[in-house]
This record gives structure tokens, sequence and C-alpha cells, in this order.
């Protein structure tokens, strides 16, 4: 019988050794920075270094409240450039952050798919299929932002050469060529999905049509996206000048992305909202948070526009997939209905009293008397 050899002996002098997944190796191994922490000011000016893989400007984010599910990257392509080609094991969907450019798409170079991008364009990759990244303009960079699943690909297979160099092709992503040209389907609950339009390329999502949710509060309005094929779909929100949304929490890796308006987000544990305990990150447009898991969070419009948003996050309606809590309670339905979101009235008196406070410092007034009984004088 064949014997293993004996396991080296640990001796107390020798160093212990530092856990490390083969993700963060792997982004180690990239040689330019990686982002941590609740949220990044402006994804627009953030500092990218020459990034040899891609062959362009980079930089990682990987914010607390991804869970090491997934992450993001800031990619600049110089004027005139093209980034290096290539295709991975693990999803990704980009917002155009600045510049304009043309994507190539397609295994093979004789039927390969192109479409054009600008700023506000967002767009998504098939699962393992070849891909190419070129700037427009040769006097402007383009500059655009990526949340991919890689972690947890990564962290599973843990090999490199199969996730970058397998060639199985997964006929059932690829889709129609003309949704590389911003057509689609839209979904509105015949057959269990709503408001979903499910695309790989969306001109301009500034003006994207939004409908009304009702049950998130203070007159916001919705969409999603779902790109792809995908298990990480999008989704995004608008509400009303000096308003803001019910608080409300879900599982890790909901990817915020500031659109337009003026405001700031609360963050806080699911122990409740003492003012201690509680974060606050102010936003403007380019600005990006990720709530950790399971906290509670909450979205402000302190300014004079209105707000609009954009997030990449785990969980297509088509496929259902959850980490975390993300699946515990519908993020529209109160948490005393066994849901996940706080509604007006039970929410903390100083939350509003601080929203007040913000909007009078930019001449502003809270309109939340609508939704909220104490306001009006109610019990």
């Amino acid at each position: 019988m064949t014997q293993l050899s004996p396991k080296p002996e640990v001796t107390a002098d020798q160093p212990r050794l530092t856990k490390i997944s083969a993700y963060e190796a792997f982004v180690e191994s990239e040689g330019i920075p990686n982002i941590t922490g609740f949220a990044v000011d402006d994804l627009r000016t953030v500092e990218v270094k020459p990034w040899a893989r891609l062959d362009c400007l980079g930089v990682y984010i990987n914010l607390d409240g991804n869970g090491g599910t997934n992450d993001a990257y800031v990619a600049e392509i110089p004027p005139g450039g093209k980034m290096a080609p290539e295709k991975h094991l693990f999803e990704k969907n980009v917002y155009v952050l600045q510049g304009r450019g043309a994507t190539l798409v397609g295994d093979d170079p004789n039927s390969r798919t192109s479409f054009e991008w600008k700023e506000g364009s967002i767009f998504s990759i098939p699962l393992n299929v070849w891909h190419q990244h070129l700037n427009g303009s040769g006097a402007e960079p383009a500059r655009f932002l990526a949340v991919t699943t890689a972690p947890i690909t990564m962290n599973l297979f843990h090999n490199p050469d199969f996730i970058f160099s397998n060639p199985f092709v997964f006929e059932d992503r690829i889709g129609d060529s003309r949704q590389f040209q911003g057509e689609g389907y839209m979904f509105t609950g015949n057959t269990g999905r709503v408001n979903v339009w499910e695309t790989n390329f969306i001109p301009d999502i500034e003006t994207f049509t939004t409908f009304s949710w009702k049950e998130r509060g203070a007159g916001g309005s919705s969409v999603m996206f779902e790109f792809a094929d995908n298990t990480q779909a999008a989704h995004v929100s608008q509400f009303p000048v000096c308003t803001y949304k019910n608080a409300h929490r879900h599982g890790p890796g909901a990817h915020v992305i500031i659109i337009s308006g003026h405001g700031y987000s609360l963050l806080w544990p699911r122990s409740g909202a003492v003012p201690d305990d509680v974060i606050r990150v102010d936003w403007k447009p380019g600005a990006m948070v990720v709530p950790p898991n399971d906290w509670f969070h909450q979205h402000f419009n302190g300014g004079t526009t209105p707000a609009r948003y954009l997030a990449f996050r785990w969980g297509s309606q088509k496929h259902g997939f959850s980490l975390g809590v993300a699946m515990e309670g519908e993020a529209d339905v109160s948490v005393k209905l066994g849901g996940a979101q706080i509604e007006y009235e039970d929410e903390e008196p100083w939350i509003h009293d601080t929203f007040a406070e913000t909007l009078a410092r930019v001449g502003g007034e809270s309109k939340m008397a609508d939704f909220i009984p104490r306001l009006r004088g109610e019990a």
C-alpha cells in the first residue's frame, strides 16, 4: 500500500501562515492599487496606474460591502488606445464614466460584433467570450467602471488558466447580436418578472424610463436590467427632490453608483439606527457606495434636482441567486411583516430631522410630510 509522506513538523519559532484567498493573491499580482472602505467619492477622478495585463490604466475597488463575493475596477484607455483582448469565466457589467469608444465581441475573428458606447452607456459581455475595448477619441481618455464576479469565481477554482483560457462556449449566454445595438425585451409582470429590460447594451442610462415603485417610498421609480443571461443584475432608481427612500437591507455586493443629484446615504448594522453606529456617506455624481451585508441603508436626496443611481448587484429575476441575507425578506416589505424594509412611521425621528437640517443648508425644505404621519401631527 502506498504511504503518504509524513507532515512536516511545526515548531514554535516558525512564522504563522497568513491566509490569503486566490482572488486576493491575483489582485496583488496585478500591480495596480486596490481601494477599500465603504465608498468612493468620485469614480471619474480616482487615481489609476499602468495595468500591464490589460494594457491600460486601472485601479481595483474592493469595498467592504462586497463581502468578498464580487468586485469592481476602473479602467482608463488613453487617447487613441485600445485595451488588450480578454475572455474569462466571470460575469462583467460595465458603466461608462467618461469618453466614447467601441467594443468588439466574438470568439470568431471573422464574425465579431461591434458596438459603440459613450458616457452613460452600460453593457455586459457574455460569459467567456473574447472581447476588446477601444477608445474612440484621439484626444481624450475613455474611462469605465466594471463590476465582476471574479472573487467568487477565482476562489472556487483557484486556477487562472481555467478562468482565462477556457475554450468552453456558453451558447445559452451569447444571445441575439441585436441586443448589442440597444434592442431588448421588456417584461412587465405576466411572466413573473416585473419591469425588467433584458438586453446586452443600453446607450444612455441617464434618460432610460423608470416605473413607479410606491412600495419603496416617497414617489420613487425604478427599472430592472438583466444582461447577457447573467446572474448578476442591475437596476436604476430615481427619487424626487427633497425626499428619501425607505431603509432596507439585503445581502452583499450591491454597487450603488450615483448618476445624478446630490445627497447622502446612511448605513448601519441590523441592531438599530443608533446615531453613534450609523455611517454617513455624502455623494454626488460619480460616487459609489456598497452597503455591507445585512446592514440597513437609506438614500437621501439632499440637493435641488432629482437623484438617480445605478446599482450593479447579485440576483436577477430570471436566475434566482442569493448570498448572505439577500432573500431573507423582500426589500419592499415591512420588517413587521417579515420583509427587509423599515417603514417611515417606524424609523427613528432623528433620521428625518437630520435630513431637514441638510436641506436647510442648500435652501431646500423636506417634502416628507405626505409620507411620515408624525410630521402631519398624527399619532
